[in-house]
């Protein structure tokens, strides 16, 4: 199977064997389901609602919808805002969280080496997004022609990003969830 962020549509088999046990629907009334859990899923959250926000006003400013003044001064913070806490996020996930979920459950190293180098695709992918969201930014006084082939340009930038960040996420919930649900949070030393 191509475990590849940009072509895979799920984790294979092998990597699913907990959330067999303990499918999403159990999530959020199992026990063991602890703050941190409950916390880094609501972060997953936000980052989904927020991402969904870009893309909706992006799209709606494109159409005409948004007169540039109000989209810059509504844009520029929340882009900001989601790039830097998406990028802190996986720096504390690779650097002190996935170095516990390893240890704790060794049939799961090949994931956490997805999960990892996703996170790789995902900062270059922020780092295009800040690049083409620039000079998106920089050409909404521009001609028509020039905001439209930036604006254009930002929004495939982003629309990948989305579509990337959003399998990443699903598929890391899937990991780490059912680890967390099997051993609990104060077992596995992350409560």
């Amino acid at each position: 199977m191509n475990l590849d962020l940009n072509s895979r549509s799920g984790l294979p088999d092998d990597l699913r064997f907990l959330l067999e046990r303990y499918p999403r629907e159990q999530w959020m009334t199992h026990a063991n389901l602890g703050q941190m859990a409950q916390f880094w899923l609501q972060r997953h959250k936000m980052f989904r609602e927020l991402g969904g926000a870009l893309h909706d006003a992006t799209h709606r400013f494109r159409e005409g919808a948004i007169p540039a003044p109000e989209f810059q001064q509504w844009f520029a913070p929340r882009l900001q805002f989601f790039l830097q806490q998406l990028n802190e996020h996986h720096h504390i996930e690779d650097f002190h969280y996935f170095p516990i979920f390893r240890a704790a459950e060794v049939r799961l190293l090949t994931g956490f080496e997805v999960l990892e180098k996703d996170h790789e695709i995902l900062h270059a992918g922020i780092m295009q997004s800040v690049e083409s969201a620039n000079e998106f930014l920089k050409n909404l006084q521009a001609d028509k022609d020039r905001l439209r082939s930036a604006a254009d340009a930002y929004a495939d930038v982003n629309d990948r990003l989305l579509k990337q960040m959003l399998r990443h996420l699903d598929d890391e919930e899937d990991l780490i969830v059912p680890l967390i649900l099997d051993r609990s949070e104060e077992k596995l030393g992350v409560g």
